[in-house]
C-alpha cells in the first residue's frame, strides 16, 4: 500500500505544480496598483455581510474541494477503499499538499477500521473537523500592544501584493485608534514608494521615504527615529521583493533586522511573510524556505478570491505551524481579514 501510494502522489505531483515553474516568473507588482489603491472606497453598505463576503470570496476553493467531496461521498451508503483514494486526489489536487493529505486520509482510514464511518455523510463531517482541528492549533490574532512602537516588517516575493497588505493593515490599525507609520524599505522597485505613499494619504498615515535606489537599512533606521519621535504606536516596514534563493537579498533582510533589535530592542515583533494563495504548491515552497531564512513569525495569504487553490491555507497551518494572521479575500479595504479557523471552514464547507 505505502509503494502505490509513494507512486501515486508522484504522479500527481506534476498536476499540481505544473511542472517545475520557476518562482522568478512571480508577476512583479506594478504601478497599476497604485490607481487601485487611489480608487474610492466601496459604499459599505451596499455590500453583503462579512460572512457572506468570506463565502463570496472562497468559492472558487469551495467548488474545487469540497463540491467535488461532496460529490463522491454525499450519498453513499458506505465507505471503502477506493472512495478513499479518489478522495486523496480531491486533496492533492486542490493544493492541501501531499503530507497534509496522508495525515488526513490515514486518521480517515483509522475512523473507518473502527466503524466510525458510517456513510458518507459521517465521512464529510469527520473530514472537516479534522481540517478545523489543523487550522485552529496554532491560529492566533497577531497582538501589537506588547511594544510602542511595534514594528512589524512584511517580507514576500515580488507580485504577492506586500505593499497593498501594508496599506490595508495602516487602515485597519487606524480605525482602531493607532498611530501608524510606515517605511518605504523597498528602494528597488520602480513606483515602490509612491503606491506606499498614496497608501499613507488614503489612511492618513506618514510614510518616510528615500530616493530610489538608497539603501533600504538607512530607510529603516530613519524610520525607527520618527517612529519613537512622533509617539507612533505601529511602524510597518515595506522590504523588496526578493527569492528565498537570493543569497545576497536573504543578507539584506539579516542587516535590517541588526538595525531594528538595536534601535529597539526586540524588533521586529512581528515577520510577516505575504503569500499569493494563487501560486498553490509554490506557496508552500516559499513559506518553507523564508521560515528557514528570516524567522517568519506569521502570514498573511492574499487573492483567495480569484483562485481555486484556497486548499493551500491547510497546507500552511499543518506543515509549518506559523500563524496564518490574515487572508485576502477581495479588493476592498477591509477585504483583508483576520483568519478565524472556524469561520473559514464553515464558509469553505457550507
Amino acid at each position: 500500500m505505502a509503494e502505490e501510494r509513494k507512486g501515486f502522489f508522484k504522479g500527481l505531483w506534476g498536476k499540481v505544480t505544473g511542472g517545475d515553474r520557476d518562482q522568478e516568473e512571480a508577476v512583479n507588482e506594478t504601478t497599476s496598483a497604485v490607481a487601485d489603491v487611489a480608487a474610492p472606497p466601496e459604499q459599505e453598505d451596499r455590500r453583503p455581510g462579512l460572512f457572506e463576503r468570506l463565502k463570496q470570496g472562497l468559492s472558487k476553493t469551495r467548488d474545487s474541494l469540497v463540491g467535488r467531496i461532496d460529490r463522491l461521498v454525499l450519498g453513499k451508503k458506505e465507505i471503502d477503499a477506493d472512495t478513499l483514494e479518489e478522495l486523496e486526489e480531491i486533496l492533492i489536487t486542490a493544493d492541501l499538499g501531499v503530507q497534509t493529505t496522508v495525515e488526513l486520509i490515514r486518521g480517515l482510514e483509522q475512523r473507518l477500521s473502527r466503524n466510525e464511518l458510517k456513510d458518507g455523510e459521517a465521512l464529510r463531517e469527520a473530514l472537516k473537523e479534522d481540517i478545523h482541528g489543523r487550522l485552529a492549533r496554532d491560529a492566533h490574532q497577531l497582538d501589537v500592544t506588547g511594544a510602542s512602537p511595534f514594528v512589524i516588517m512584511v517580507i514576500g516575493v515580488n507580485g504577492v501584493g506586500k505593499t497593498t497588505t501594508i496599506g490595508k493593515l495602516a487602515a485597519r490599525f487606524t480605525a482602531q485608534g493607532k498611530k501608524v507609520i510606515l517605511a518605504a524599505g523597498d528602494t528597488f522597485r520602480a513606483a515602490a514608494a509612491e503606491q506606499l505613499q498614496i497608501w499613507g494619504e488614503r489612511t492618513g498615515v506618514d510614510v518616510i521615504r528615500h530616493k530610489e535606489g538608497a539603501d533600504p537599512s538607512a530607510v529603516v533606521f530613519d524610520s525607527i527615529k520618527a517612529a519613537v519621535a512622533r509617539g507612533a504606536d505601529i511602524l510597518i516596514v515595506d522590504t523588496a521583493g526578493r527569492l528565498h534563493t537570493k543569497v545576497n537579498l536573504m543578507e539584506e533582510l539579516k542587516k535590517v533586522r541588526r538595525i531594528m533589535s538595536r534601535e529597539i530592542p526586540g524588533a521586529p515583533h512581528e515577520t510577516l511573510l505575504v503569500l499569493d494563495a494563487a501560486t498553490g504548491q509554490n506557496a508552500l515552497s516559499q513559506a518553507k524556505l523564508f521560515k528557514e531564512a528570516a524567522q517568519v513569525t506569521g502570514i498573511a495569504l492574499t487573492k483567495l478570491d480569484g483562485t481555486a487553490k484556497g486548499g493551500i491555507v491547510v497546507a500552511i497551518c499543518n506543515e509549518f505551524r506559523i500563524p496564518v494572521r490574515y487572508i485576502g479575500v477581495g479588493e476592498g479595504i477591509d477585504d483583508l481579514r483576520d483568519f478565524d479557523p472556524s469561520q473559514f471552514v464553515e464558509a469553505l464547507f457550507q
